[in-house]
């Protein structure tokens, strides 16, 4: 994704124009080619293989749960060769939202689905050996119609912006402390994008059609706003959204069931992804191999859900034993931005990076169970491949 890379903030607390200008302009193309360009300038591709800490003492790598986004394969392996240059077991498979990607050996992705035991939207990891998902139309016909939710999810996003939708904006007014030049500022900025979009369809790659386009664009304005205007504006944005995902048709999605079912009859493994945004999930005894008990927006129960997967494992009867995974939920494309326009939770996470492994409590619950980064890499492994 093409950005300006920016060397100072611009004015502190710069005000909206009284009067946003309807008409777009030659900045505005500018900008949007920018923020919806896959292309990585040089500064870019430097960021993204230069690594901000090696681990030298990693000598496991599992990574079953990361986001490549736009950035190629190429300068990611750099990157992870570059921070654990001494690894000597790793398992490494990328996990797209809703649309298959390859790491050597292994396929993955992130599948958007719905739960109806507890009427709600969840993911599941789902991961191959490659030759598993060479004739997999089923499978990629589910993925095709549920990558659109994302971008089927972003025009109602602008919808409610510039239509707009009367309630949702002034419950985000209310909870961001939003004023009517903010709010004002906006819609005509969004209504910008909209029309390019529209003009551009094209020629716009389909991953950058999400919900983020909104944020980069703004962000993209930061220079000329100033931080304290472009965060006031994020947050308000960001309440927007929050309001249009919570009334999103869950029928969209496909059952998580029925997701299991292509799955496992294409001899495919799936794990559940940061179940502590969604505790039910636990209850619904889904066939899984394995569940992710530590992620960087899930990791305040860790010790905890080891303590559930070894009671579930100790209580069967049949089957094999629920895997204990860790994921990064790294997100590459967060490394391609000026640093001055990152969100610095996201850009902290790392490939292959699950800091809980180490931790002394947790690896004593570990321990007791002869869990660690080489078992799981072993037994899945060995799984994948049938």
């Amino acid at each position: 994704m093409k950005l300006i890379k920016n060397e100072k903030n611009g004015p502190q607390g710069c005000a909206f124009p009284a009067v946003a200008a309807e008409e777009i302009t030659e900045a505005d193309v500018a900008r949007f080619n920018a923020v919806v360009s896959t292309d990585l300038e040089p500064w870019q591709v430097e960021q993204v293989v230069t690594p901000p800490s090696v681990h030298v003492r990693q000598e496991a790598l599992l990574a079953v749960h990361w986001h490549p986004e736009f950035v190629p394969m190429e300068h990611i392996r750099t990157r992870v060769e570059a921070m654990f240059p001494n690894r000597t077991d790793e398992l490494l498979i990328p996990t797209q939202h809703n649309q298959l990607m390859s790491w050597d050996g292994h396929t993955g992705v992130e599948v958007d689905c719905f739960s109806s035991g507890f009427n709600r939207k969840v993911q599941l990891l789902l991961h191959f050996a490659n030759d598993r998902v060479k004739d997999a139309g089923v499978l990629k016909s589910m993925l095709a119609h549920t990558f659109k939710y994302r971008s089927g999810q972003l025009f109602e996003f602008m919808h409610t912006i510039t239509k707009p939708d009367e309630d949702r904006i002034a419950r985000a007014a209310r909870g961001t402390g939003a004023d009517r030049e903010l709010i004002e500022f906006v819609r005509v900025n969004v209504a910008k994008v909209e029309r390019l979009l529209d003009e551009r369809w094209s020629d716009v790659p389909r991953l950058s059609v999400k919900n983020k386009l909104l944020r980069n664009w703004f962000d993209a304005m930061r220079p000329e706003l100033g931080d304290t205007a472009t965060d006031r504006i994020q947050a308000y944005l960001k309440a927007v959204k929050a309001l249009v995902k919570e009334g999103f048709n869950l029928s969209f999605f496909y059952r998580a069931s029925e997701v299991i079912e292509e799955v496992r009859s294409l001899g495919g493994c799936i794990v559940i992804p940061h179940p502590e945004q969604f505790w039910p999930i636990l209850l619904r005894n889904y066939d899984v191999d394995g569940i992710e008990v530590w992620n960087p927006q899930s990791r305040e129960y860790t010790e905890f859900l080891i303590s559930v997967v070894n009671e579930r494992n100790e209580r069967r009867t049949s089957g094999r034993d629920v895997l204990i995974f860790m994921g990064d939920d790294c997100h590459m494309g967060e490394k391609t931005k000026p640093a001055d326009q990152q969100d610095p939770e996201k850009a902290a996470r790392e490939i292959g990076l699950q800091p809980a492994w180490d931790d002394l409590g947790v690896r004593k619950k570990l321990i007791v169970n002869n869990i660690s980064r080489r078992s799981v890499i072993s037994e899945y492994k060995a799984r994948l491949a049938g």
